[in-house]
């Protein structure tokens, strides 16, 4: 099962990422900004519906200063060889603003970094019952990303200061690896035609910064906790000449570690509902297409979005 989302805008009122002040442009803020980036880069590694696209704009200026996508989904070989694989593809898009000063003025310093990461999963479904729809699921994971910074800087700067940090902030790079693992519990039944998918997943995944082209480091801890629930039953139409399908769908996710607070809240709720096209009928490349609608909340931000998904 392929899961793909887009589209979602929350809209909170969060300052922290957006601007930093100080007399002086300085190294260990610099620092506490990779570590952000990082901080951030961890909600594109785990596989969470909830947090799968991403806008935030700065309630002040109604300009964006993040924007998050990822795609990403796993799947079960067989029952008979319950061999699990699961992927995920990340990017956002960081826009921190600083106050720098050369002690006779003082310039605001924009910033562009941009995130970008992939995440791989191998785990092993053991059955916890004789019908083997109850199972729990570990999960061996694994991530790389890559940090790209780039700013135009005002010209009285560079001429004045030129060190480690404005490097990096002018056009450096930060590469990141994880490791880490997952604990699923699974239940999915089948009574047909209704179907029910019900996970509990707990996910802890390492990230440490490699080969800067500066002396910035970074690291994060993506840690979360996610419920997810799937309830899918024919409308009594057919469309290409199989039943149509309407589908629930419920994704809570509590952010743990790095991820806790950093964007002004620790848990987002997502509500979807949607409709499911069985394909089998007129194409091999996949037997399913879902279009669902979901609404996500949580603590002082709402927002919308369009999700299609692909089953095969």
């Amino acid at each position: 099962m392929l899961l793909i989302a887009s589209g979602l805008w929350l809209m909170p009122g969060m300052a922290e990422a957006q601007a930093a002040s100080g007399p002086a442009f300085t190294g260990p803020d610099v620092q506490r900004r990779a570590n952000a980036v990082l901080a951030m880069l961890s909600f594109t590694v785990t596989p969470d519906l909830s947090a799968s696209t991403l806008g935030i704009r700065d309630g002040s200026t109604g300009n964006p200063s993040l924007n998050m996508t990822q795609f990403g989904g796993g799947f079960t070989l067989s029952p008979n060889f319950p061999l699990y694989l699961e992927g995920a593809l990340g990017g956002s898009r960081y826009d921190p603003t600083f106050l720098v000063s050369d002690g006779q003025e003082q310039r605001v310093l924009p910033t562009r970094w941009t995130n970008v990461a992939a995440t791989g999963g191998i785990g092993w479904d053991f059955p916890l019952n004789e019908s083997k729809n109850l199972v729990i699921r570990p999960i061996f994971n694994f991530s790389l990303g890559e940090v790209l910074s780039d700013a135009t800087a005002a010209q009285f700067l560079i001429n004045r200061k030129t060190d480690k940090n404005i490097d990096f902030i002018q056009g450096g790079s930060l590469s990141a690896y994880g490791l880490g693992g997952s604990l699923m519990l699974g239940w999915y039944p089948r009574m047909e035609p209704y179907e029910f998918d019900l996970e509990l997943r707990f996910t802890d995944i390492y990230l440490q910064s490699f080969g800067s082209s500066s002396g910035v480091r970074g690291f994060a801890n993506a840690e979360s906790t996610n419920l997810y629930a799937r309830w899918r039953a024919p409308t009594g139409l057919l469309v290409l000449h199989r039943p149509l399908r309407y589908v629930l769908e419920l994704s809570h996710s509590t952010y743990l570690g790095s991820q806790a607070n950093i964007l002004g809240f620790n848990q987002l709720t997502s509500l979807g509902a949607g409709l499911e096209i069985d394909t089998g009928a007129v194409t091999k490349l996949f037997s399913r297409l879902r279009v669902v609608a979901r609404y996500a909340f949580g603590k002082d931000v709402t927002g919308v979005s369009l999700g299609l998904a692909l089953s095969f």
